[in-house]
């Protein structure tokens, strides 16, 4: 990690001073910009903030990933092909998923919308629903219960593991435990999966999991194809929602340049420094030099043989349904 408190008077001379009003800098990012620092790329200066929770910090960031989620592409890429291998192998998910009672955990539940397939199909089986969404974001949660509620499903859980990231899933699978007795049917859909370390988040809802529970999970495939993977994220509309990140630093949307790459199985998203910069926060300085990088999102991809092997190290009985282009895959996993 590089240093970067400077506080001699010719090591900022050449830096634009950025006087950064306290209420403009969130300072749960700051603190983990200071945590991290920064390494070296070569001659390249490359700090690296990319972790999910800092995305959903505000409403005006949650409702971006929501605007993000309506884009073309985003619907092309990720929504469709996901609600489609869905619908296409929802007869597996039912056979798997065994018990008059199940509780949805819906893991990273954004607005809610994939969970109402599962509901309305288990409705039909004439099966006990109850909903239980699980974000970082309170604003996610609540528009999530509001779109179930609308659904007149048994019972929506509402507790304050609600609002959680996911190292706490075993506390909350045991609060609907002892709530109510039911299977536990775990959702991780819309390519969360890839934004974490595989291992640590699947050995973390395996712990979570009782014998004979299911999770099922949605995530971008490696098929080969860089060029347009590299594309399908070096978008606009993905742009307008990670630029929050650096505007809650200090930064202006014209002090930075956007990028996206692939490296070593996975998706780069950046931004790059247009100029030197100093942001001054909490009594500390941070400087930025002009050609520096800031990685903001980071997710990583797997072809469907890595993936499927990577996922019976924890579970017993793993399939792996994939879209006709093997880019995205559905995986249904039971412990």
């Amino acid at each position: 990690m590089g240093g970067f408190f400077m506080e001699q008077k010719e090591k900022t001379k050449n830096f634009k001073k950025q006087i950064v009003p306290e209420g403009k800098v969130n300072d749960l990012i700051f603190k983990e910009l200071i945590k991290r620092g920064y390494s070296l790329r070569g001659n390249t200066r490359v700090w690296n903030i990319a972790d999910s929770k800092l995305w959903y910090l505000t409403p005006a960031q949650a409702q971006a990933f929501l605007d993000l989620e309506k884009s073309t592409d985003y619907q092309k890429e990720v929504i469709q092909k996901e609600i489609d291998l869905i619908n296409k192998n929802m007869g597996e998910v039912v056979k798997k998923v065994e018990g008059e009672n199940i509780n949805i955990v819906d893991i990273g539940c954004g607005d809610g919308k994939k969970a109402v397939l599962f509901i309305e199909k288990f409705g039909l089986e004439h099966v006990k629903i109850r909903y239980c969404p699980i974000d970082i974001s309170n604003y996610m949660v609540t528009k999530a219960i509001n779109r179930i509620k609308k659904l007149n499903i048994e019972e929506i859980i509402e507790f304050q593991w609600n609002i959680s990231d996911f190292e706490n899933l075993e506390n909350v699978a045991n609060l609907i435990k002892s709530q109510k007795s039911g299977k536990n049917l775990f959702l991780l859909l819309g390519n969360t999966l890839g934004n974490f370390e595989i291992n640590e988040l699947l050995y973390e809802i395996r712990s979570s999991m009782e014998c004979g529970e299911v999770l099922l999970i949605g995530n971008g495939l490696n098929n080969a194809n860089v060029e347009d993977i590299v594309k399908s994220y070096n978008s606009s509309d993905v742009y307008n929602f990670l630029i929050h990140l650096l505007t809650q630093l200090g930064f202006e949307a014209g002090d930075l340049d956007f990028g996206v790459r692939f490296e070593n199985s996975r998706v780069e998203l950046f931004y790059t420094v247009k100029d030197n910069v100093k942001i001054s926060f909490l009594g500390k300085n941070v400087y930025f030099n002009k050609g520096d990088q800031i990685i903001v999102s980071v997710s990583y991809k797997y072809d469907k043989d890595e993936f499927k092997s990577l996922l019976n190290l924890y579970f017993d009985d793993v399939d792996v349904f994939t879209s006709k282009d093997e880019s995205y895959a559905l995986a249904l996993c039971k412990k």
